[in-house]
């Protein structure tokens, strides 16, 4: 009998000692995996592996990107929010989980309750552009343009809720220049039809139309971030036009499942923001149409609440609905 108290004695102390080992453990002693909602190749794909592998040398450990495309982003953001809570399973978050709330009856995962912010990481510049037939060449000369003549002016975005969509939908509510909404699946037919000024206006991705601005195919008017983008310094922000406060983007940050440890939180934190930081990162970002977007944990929890309230304002008054 005594020979089985001091076996199981030891086996207590064992695991005691293996648990603080494991608690001791500095974070992080294996991988780390970043999962996103959309497929290879993708904007969100991109700017999650460029960032991914400069905070692998900066975790000492492998950060890897998992692909779980799907249900506008919500397959991937539950898969995390069931995760355990340990910093090793981290989620890309972005615009549709700003939208989803007020566009979908079931989002199985709540930004707020079942996430942990950990930092900005990268947007996507977006730019208000026309096609040189419409004959306008500033922001102020396509509102007077659009309420000249309510609804006979046609925008285009890549899909219904888009940020394309929601962008030119904020246009209007701001300015009171009523535009009609065009959708279009992908992005090939879309900037066809915008070249040859059928659908003559867009709140498009950077990447998608720099390359025909530069060849004077087609007008910029305006970036729509609060601040002027790096990819074009001397064009104006849509705010810096005339149209106080407006401000839309496609961004990116990264989210832990609720519960991570402060220490681990902040160790990510830090890792994120000094990868943003440096040149090589900011370099293939910009190959790429993508500017790094800083911001802390709180700072990002802050955008995350402001970008909800708006999108949910927006598509409320919009009357936009998808199936």
């Amino acid at each position: 009998m005594r020979l089985l108290y001091q076996g199981i004695a030891a086996g207590l102390a064992a695991s005691v000692l293996a648990v603080g080992h494991a608690a001791d453990a500095p974070f992080p002693d294996r991988p780390v995996k970043i999962v996103i909602g959309f497929p290879p190749g993708s904007a969100t794909d991109v700017a999650t592996r460029i960032i991914a592998n400069k905070m692998s040398d900066l975790l000492g450990q492998p950060t890897v990107v998992e692909n779980k495309p799907g249900a506008s982003t919500n397959i991937a953001a539950a898969q995390v929010a069931r995760a355990a809570p340990d910093g090793y399973t981290l989620f890309m978050a972005g615009n549709s989980n700003s939208v989803n709330p007020a566009l979908l009856k079931n989002v199985p995962v709540d930004m707020f309750r079942d996430f942990t912010p950990v930092g900005l990481a990268a947007t996507v510049p977006s730019i208000l552009v026309v096609a040189p037939s419409l004959g306008v060449t500033s922001v102020p000369e396509l509102i007077a343009a659009a309420k000249r003549a309510p609804g006979k002016i046609f925008f285009a975005s890549s899909g219904v809720a888009t940020t394309s969509h929601l962008s030119g939908e904020l246009f209007g509510m701001t300015t009171g220049a009523k535009m009609t909404h065009v959708p279009y699946k992908g992005s090939n037919q879309v900037i066809t039809d915008l070249l040859a000024g059928s659908v003559p206006v867009m709140f498009a991705p950077a990447p998608t139309v720099l390359a025909f601005v530069k060849e004077n195919k087609l007008t910029a008017l305006a970036t729509t971030g609060l601040a002027r983008s790096r990819l074009l310094p001397d064009l104006p922000t849509v705010a810096e036009a005339g149209v106080k406060d407006y401000e839309t983007r496609i961004w990116f940050g990264l989210v832990a499942p609720a519960g991570t440890p402060q220490p681990v939180v902040q160790k990510l934190s830090g890792a994120l923001d000094a990868a943003t930081d440096s040149q090589d990162v900011r370099d293939q970002l910009a190959a790429q149409g993508i500017e790094p977007f800083k911001g802390d944990a709180k700072e990002f929890a802050r955008y995350m609440q402001q970008e909800t309230r708006k999108w949910a304002e927006v598509i409320k008054t919009s009357g936009i609905t998808v199936e």
